[in-house]
């Protein structure tokens, strides 16, 4: 080996070396241009693994095939202007830039444009995403509300340039006039998920009660197109939307055998625009021949009853007797009180004056004088004694006497006489503790000969010794104290 191949101990730069240590900054920014020169413009096929949406907006994955992998970067700018949302296990063709990362010595793709990789990989985004909605309970049927039978209000989310609405408004005016409230939209295009889910959103958000009036049934819908065309409604938001509308909204994307993710979400399908205005709405000429039908049946039923309770009145009245047969036994009758009346008063009238030609002769003065006598004698005789009552009178007296002491005994004033002094306050009522007295303040007491006002000062006032507790009084004579009254 040469003397200037052999390892040493310090480096030392040696007359005719061509190739000067490079630092690594240095060495990392010489390959970084090499790489960014040499793949200024690439295009990657593969399949998206490990995707991140950072909440600086900017987006990170892997693109891999069964072979290699090459880490990629979507900046903010980018991200926002995709056509779909990327997702693990899509297949994609992803073009940009090859560029290194010299903080961690890897290569990566900076991608500008990403699409799906063919029809097949569109399908099997949507077939992925269809599961993944309908595992929420998204597209349940038990979710599904009824349609209005008459709307009054309908609100209609879509182009205001294309012939859907005025499909809608040509079908609603021949079938049920309504009123109509339009939410523009663009129904194909990068904005146009965002645009119908604020749409659905915002018809949901109005009310009842405010100057626009409040939608009773929601329309989503455009004219048909390929699957690229119609992907918007496809996206997430507009699904979630279309499920947490408190509107009952009928779905009128594409032709009858277009189908989209807002189909599923939707509480009702229509395989056109016009067919959508049909099940909004039913048909006014029908609806007046129904009634008009109902009204001739209704009539046709009340004449039927008619006749119906004429028959039954006719058949109970000929079953009933006539009102001559019915009162024929009493008018007889009556006839004969008639012709027996005049002989019974008479009668009547004889008998009534042999009864008092019989006892006039009873009725002398000397038979009332007799009798007169016999009760003054009665009446003499019946002396009454007062002796009764005076004994119930002293009775009650003598109870109303012992009464009367115990009042006294019992009277509020009557310890007074004893040294004792109630003591009230200045507005009344009477206090019973040191405490209630020293809130007072203000006092009233209350001697035997008079009563006095004093104030209480309670810094300088100390609760005095109490007198020794009298014995308490025994069972008995609490018993017997109760029984005072």
């Amino acid at each position: 080996m040469p003397p200037s191949d052999r390892p040493r101990l310090l480096a030392e730069e040696q007359p005719g070396d061509n190739a000067p240590a490079l630092s690594v900054s240095e060495l990392s920014g010489a390959l970084k241009r090499t790489v960014e020169d040499a793949f200024g413009f690439v295009r990657v096929r593969g399949e998206i693994s490990g995707f991140k949406r950072h909440s600086s907006g900017h987006c990170y994955l892997s693109l891999k095939d069964e072979r290699a992998c090459i880490d990629g970067v979507i900046w903010k700018g980018q991200a926002s202007a995709m056509r779909f949302r990327p997702e693990d296990g899509i297949e994609v063709i992803a073009t940009g830039k090859l560029t290194t990362f010299p903080g961690r010595s890897k290569y990566q793709i900076v991608i500008d444009r990403m699409e799906l990789a063919g029809q097949g990989a569109l399908m099997a985004l949507l077939d992925q995403r269809r599961r993944q909605l309908a595992a929420e309970g998204l597209f349940d049927e038990d979710r599904k509300r009824p349609l209005p039978f008459m709307p009054r209000v309908i609100g209609v989310v879509t182009s205001p340039t294309g012939a859907v609405i005025r499909d809608i408004l040509h079908r609603l005016a021949d079938r049920c006039p309504s009123h109509v409230i339009l939410w523009p939209v663009a129904v194909q295009g990068d904005a146009a998920a965002l645009q119908v889910a604020r749409a659905v959103r915002g018809f949901g958000a109005l009310a009842p009660d405010g100057p626009i009036p409040r939608p009773d049934l929601l329309i989503v819908g455009r004219g048909g197109g390929s699957i690229e065309d119609l992907w918007a409604f496809n996206e997430e938001e507009v699904v979630r939307a279309i499920a947490e509308s408190p509107i009952p909204v009928i779905s009128a994307v594409g032709h009858e055998t277009d189908t989209t993710l807002a189909d599923f979400a939707a509480d009702r399908r229509a395989p056109t625009p016009t067919a959508a205005a049909e099940m909004a709405v039913p048909v006014r000429a029908d609806l007046a021949h129904h009634v008009r039908e109902l009204g001739g049946r209704a009539e046709r039923l009340a004449l039927r009853y008619r006749e119906r309770a004429a028959e039954r009145f006719d058949a109970v009245a000929d079953r009933l007797p006539t009102l001559d047969g019915l009162f024929a036994g009493q008018q007889q009758r009556l006839d004969d009180l008639a012709d027996r009346l005049p002989r019974a008063l008479g009668q009547r009238l004889a008998h009534a004056r042999s009864d008092l030609a019989h006892a006039a002769g009873a009725l002398r003065p000397a038979l009332l004088d007799r009798k007169y006598e016999r009760a003054a004698e009665r009446l003499a005789s019946v002396r009454l004694s007062d002796r009764p009552i005076r004994v119930k009178i002293d009775q009650n007296r003598t109870a109303l006497d012992q009464l009367w002491r115990l009042a006294e005994q019992l009277h509020p004033d009557r310890p007074l006489q004893r040294g004792y002094v109630r003591v009230e306050r200045r507005d009344g009522g009477v206090l019973s503790n040191a405490q209630a007295a020293r809130d007072a303040g203000r006092l009233t007491l209350h001697f035997a000969d008079g009563a006095v006002d004093a104030r209480v000062d309670g810094d300088d006032l100390r609760a005095p010794t109490r007198a020794p507790a009298r014995a308490k009084a025994g069972p008995d004579e609490a018993t017997r104290q109760q029984k005072l009254f």
